[in-house]
């Protein structure tokens, strides 16, 4: 009878599996990935993934989830370094074009799950709203620290430049949105 698997095991495999799922994902899309593909990448016979995520819409959930908490952790903390509340909000921009520049920058994992299981899966579609809803608090706090209101056009010009990035493959919508936002900010001062 095989050892019994251990908590740092069960640690261990859940995060190989979700980096292979995630890197699987992100670049080639959930629908067109599929579960053998996760399996060889991962390392991990499909008795064990199904183990750990009963479904695929949990392995994407849980991608999801994990990558929400890395991204908007990796924004804060390049943001909140930055002293003055103002060019925090720049910052922001400043953060968003140097993941746009980035080798393999498929646009924003979010919208491309609800595009492809949106209508689909109730949890993705929550998941989805959970980040894209934290993203804009996250937001919202840096931009009341300037005096300025309110949030939802520096929100939907981030989101703008993400999508826009993400459909064209230039990074300069980072730069055009932060130009926006710079006018903003300083027309409300």
């Amino acid at each position: 009878m095989p050892a019994p698997i251990t908590e740092e095991q069960n640690r261990l495999d859940r995060e190989a599996l979700l980096d292979a799922a995630e890197a699987l994902f992100y670049a080639h899309g959930i629908q067109a990935v599929g579960m053998d593909r996760v399996r060889e990448a991962s390392g991990l016979p499909l008795k064990r993934i199904y183990r750990l995520f009963a479904t695929k819409e949990d392995l994407v959930v849980a991608m999801l989830r994990r990558r929400d908490r890395r991204w908007r952790g990796d924004l804060a903390a390049r943001v909140e370094s930055v002293p003055d509340p103002r060019e925090r909000v720049l910052a922001v921009f400043d953060w968003l074009g140097e993941w746009f520049a980035q080798p393999g920058f498929r646009g924003c994992a979010w919208i491309n799950a609800h595009g492809e299981l949106g209508a689909s899966s109730e949890p993705v579609r929550a998941e989805v709203r959970s980040h894209k809803q934290a993203f804009h608090d996250q937001l919202a706090a840096w931009v009341r620290a300037t005096g300025t209101q309110p949030c939802e056009p520096v929100f939907l010009l981030a989101e703008g430049a993400i999508v826009t990035a993400g459909i064209t493959g230039d990074p300069a919508a980072a730069a055009q949105a932060r130009a926006a936002v710079e006018r903003l900010l300083g027309s409300r001062t």
